[in-house]
């Protein structure tokens, strides 16, 4: 995302920052002032060998780990993309781009058509595919079925450029461009088949097919349901909310469900009075991120309704295979700024939850539900409504320990200002402030492989980091105005999600290895990336990293020799690093799924043609690119194949 992302600060808290953590376990000076081997040595999780050479290292946590001699790179299976400026998506030679889904198609395939000229109507929008695809999953049809050729798409749409949606952009600014942008976020259901292996996926018509926008009736659940705080003149239950916006990256169960994950909904908010110490902890400000929905739809004015702001910030629960289905905010997980949701399951069989709160200095929580999820699941009680909500802490000595959110315990009580359980979940990020957690250089995807119990998680840049009247460097965030980013891993106590305490390392700190300054190229090995963003993990074990360099960096200072945004491919026992693709101008890579039988691999293309300014001219659309049809840009899904049809 770019227009939405915060240029902001609202943790004030005393707590200890990754980068002073990373500081105190290797030192600064040993870690980036030598080569990039030298530091990786001392820094990953893993030993760094070439290949064809085997031995044995002992990491600073102390535990000693082997690496086996080297015969097959999991990266050959593709020759790697050099990064390019082009206005288009650029994948290796033997693969095919196709592109499946955009901005404004008709969900149901046929109509409303989109109209070039940004003429459709709040209607159509609603029967449209949503704005700037981001976090995406693919449901197999049937339900349960390991079918590759016919499935739901889910995808969140997270938010709207102006000048590309409205016809003269915000001039002049009117409530029908309100309820159209209102419309243009969300959530998108589709359904997509194939007629062969050997052919492209496209929309066809469905009664699952279902938008879920700024306007659809959800439903609050879990221990904040009814709460105080969440009652509203509109809605003295405090249960009912209309609609979900700024959907970043997602999360999806074992049962079926989707996550879809609110992030930045304050720049959505306008307090044009005395601000609340809640507000300003969530960024509200008198001004907003440029929306200007309040001036035309009365919730989001936060001093006429401070209680609207807290009933955002949720994981949303949504059935795609049920389109009566209600979504619901899930309240046991933590009001945040969410950027996703990824599920795992403990040793013990429960739902384990793992999510970053994505702005400078915050925080990395998990959730673990009460009871294993099959047993809630057959008493009738979602897993994600009973359970613990946790934050991280990560020690210098390379440990770390997760905190849980509990009122009553020290600190989250009623002396430390806290009155129940709905009231620490609501102000989740005064809870954590409260118990000493980390602060992050903006955590972003976490993932992990499906077997172990080793976690990943991007944090994608900071550039405030050790800047005047910021948090300095610490152990896991270890530079001074971070403008590249890392990703961070770590392995849970008795490789069980559901343990307490973990082991941390430092999985590769990006950069650009032509950088002269040793800082600026970090650990990478292999091809160069800046601001990882979407991360995943493939069925076969390799970590699939995209990056959001925003468009006023791209091409510029660090980033000069990064003018586009790319999809990397890394070995997690080396920390290899391998470009797969490069896309159009002016776009994010984002979201990232495959077909049950890896065939096919879905990858949504934000915003492309943004220009630096984050918003579109509407009198030149196609300044900065035309992509994907030489028309006004459109965020789009592509599904890309092998020539060969063998799996990915």
């Amino acid at each position: 995302m770019s227009f939405c992302d915060d240029d902001i600060v609202s943790n004030s808290s005393e707590n200890l920052s990754f980068e002073r953590i990373v500081d105190a376990r290797f030192g600064r000076r040993s870690m980036l002032g030598g080569t990039a081997g030298a530091a990786l040595v001392g820094f990953l999780g893993a030993p760094v060998l070439l290949a064809g050479t085997a031995g044995a290292s002992t990491s600073p946590g102390g535990v000693t780990t082997t690496a086996r001699r080297a015969t097959r790179s999991p990266l050959g299976f593709f020759s790697g993309v050099a990064m390019n400026a082009l206005d288009n998506v650029t994948v290796p030679d033997g693969f095919i781009v196709d592109v499946v889904t955009r901005w404004g198609d008709p969900i149901n395939g046929t109509s409303p058509a989109f109209r070039q000229d940004a003429s459709n109507t709040t209607a159509d929008q609603t029967a449209q595919l949503g704005m700037h695809h981001d976090g995406i999953h693919y449901f197999p049809l049937p339900k349960g079925s390991d079918e590759s050729g016919m499935g739901l798409l889910v995808m969140n749409h997270e938010y709207t450029d102006d000048g590309l949606l409205h016809v003269g952009g915000t001039a002049p600014w009117t409530a029908d461009k309100v309820a159209k942008s209102q419309a243009a976020h969300g959530v998108s259901v589709v359904k997509v088949e194939r007629s062969s292996k050997r052919s492209p996926f496209r929309i066809v018509k469905s009664r699952k097919a279902r938008r879920i926008t700024a306007s659809t009736p959800t439903v609050m659940s879990g221990p904040a349901a009814g709460h105080r705080l969440l009652q509203t003149a509109a809605d003295p239950t405090g249960r009912n909310v209309l609609g979900t916006f700024n959907n970043c990256a997602h999360g999806f169960t074992p049962w079926g469900t989707y996550l879809t994950c609110e992030e930045n909904f304050n720049g959505y908010f306008v307090n044009g009075g005395t601000i609340p110490a809640d507000q300003k902890r969530y960024g509200i400000s008198a001004a907003g991120s440029g929306y200007r929905w309040n001036e035309f739809d009365t919730r989001f004015d936060a001093a006429a309704n401070p209680n609207e702001p807290n009933r955002f910030g949720w994981v949303v629960e949504i059935d795609p295979y049920d389109p009566t289905s209600t979504p619901v905010k899930r309240t046991a997980l933590g009001r945040v700024k969410h950027e996703g949701a990824w599920v795992t399951e403990s040793c013990d069989g429960h739902a384990v939850v793992y999510m970053g709160d994505d702005e400078r200095f915050e925080y990395i929580y998990k959730f673990v539900s009460a009871r294993p999820w099959r047993r809630m699941r057959r008493e009738g009680v979602s897993p994600l409504d009973e359970g613990t909500l946790y934050v991280a802490r990560f020690d210098a000595d390379g440990s770390g320990v997760w905190l849980p959110l509990i009122h009553g315990s020290p600190g989250l009580d009623a002396a430390g200002g806290f009155a129940d359980q709905g009231d620490v979940l609501i102000r989740a990020r005064s809870a954590a402030d409260a118990l000493g957690a980390t602060k992050m250089d903006r955590p972003e995807w976490i993932t992990s492989t499906c077997d172990t119990a080793t976690i990943y998680a991007s944090l994608t840049n900071n550039s405030k980091r050790g800047t005047s009247g910021s948090p300095a460097v610490d152990a896991a965030n270890p530079r001074a105005v971070n403008s590249y980013g890392q990703v961070i891993r770590w392995d849970e106590t008795d490789e069980d999600t559901g343990s307490l305490t973990f082991a941390w390392n430092l999985f590769i700190l990006a950069g650009d290895t032509a950088q002269a300054d040793p800082a600026k190229r970090g650990t990478v090995q292999g091809d160069s990336f800046g601001s990882p963003d979407g991360l995943w993990m493939d069925p076969i074990g390799r970590l699939w990293i995209q990056t959001d360099v925003s468009t006023s960096t791209l091409g510029a200072g660090d980033f000069t020799n990064l003018p586009n945004n790319q999809m990397l491919v890394a070995d997690t026992a080396t920390g290899e690093t391998k470009r797969f693709l490069v896309g159009p101008r002016g776009c994010e890579i984002t979201g990232i799924d495959m077909t049950p039988d890896r065939r096919v691999l879905f990858v949504n293309i934000q915003h492309p043609g943004e220009p630096a300014s984050e918003r579109t001219d509407p009198v030149n659309p196609t300044a900065v690119s035309s992509w994907p049809d030489g028309g006004r840009p459109r965020s789009s899904t592509v599904a890309i194949r092998r020539v060969d049809n063998k799996p990915i």
